[in-house]
């Protein structure tokens, strides 16, 4: 019954996140819908800030970049967010632009500060996708904003400069 779904659930959410370093570990609900090569998918994937100078974000991996990036915009937390392809389902380029022209939108009405990014993983030959790193933005905000656009996943950061893999589903 529900018991053992939850217990098969708690340990397979152990097994994969045990079966990782413990800075490459993602930070989801243990009933994620999500496969957990997609996961580890994400988890490799280079975030790539398009700031001067640019930088890129990996999970886990502090950021003294991103941490000089806060100084400078007086920020303490950000968020790595992308509107393309929707729960991973592959769209046409012009469909992405429209999706990310959406989400710019959505964040110049909030008044949010943001630099275009880009995230790609280095060798699984997944297309990469336009981003933007919000600053600013909470957790909550972020998620919020991530599930409107129908995105898996999001990378947060908090004022210490360490990504996060914030899976949504």
């Amino acid at each position: 019954g529900s018991r053992k779904r939850m217990r098969f659930l708690q340990e397979t959410n152990h097994w994969i996140t045990s079966a990782l370093p413990f800075h490459r570990r993602a930070f989801f609900l243990s009933d994620s819908v999500l496969p957990p090569d997609l996961i580890r998918a994400y988890q490799e994937t280079e975030y790539r800030v398009h700031a001067e100078p640019p930088f890129t974000l990996r999970i886990g991996q502090l950021s003294p970049e991103l941490v000089q990036e806060y100084k400078t915009r007086k920020a303490s937390c950000c968020a790595f967010l992308t509107a393309c392809n929707p729960f991973s389902q592959k769209l046409k380029p012009e469909q992405n632009a429209e999706r990310q022209l959406a989400l710019a939108k959505a964040l110049k009405s909030r008044g949010l500060n943001f630099l275009e990014g880009f995230g790609q993983h280095p060798s699984n030959g997944w297309e990469g996708e336009p981003s933007y790193l919000v600053f600013d933005l909470s957790l909550e905000a972020a998620k919020a904003m991530g599930r409107s656009f129908e995105q898996n996943a999001l990378v947060w950061v908090g004022p210490e400069g360490l990504p996060k893999l914030i899976v949504l589903r």
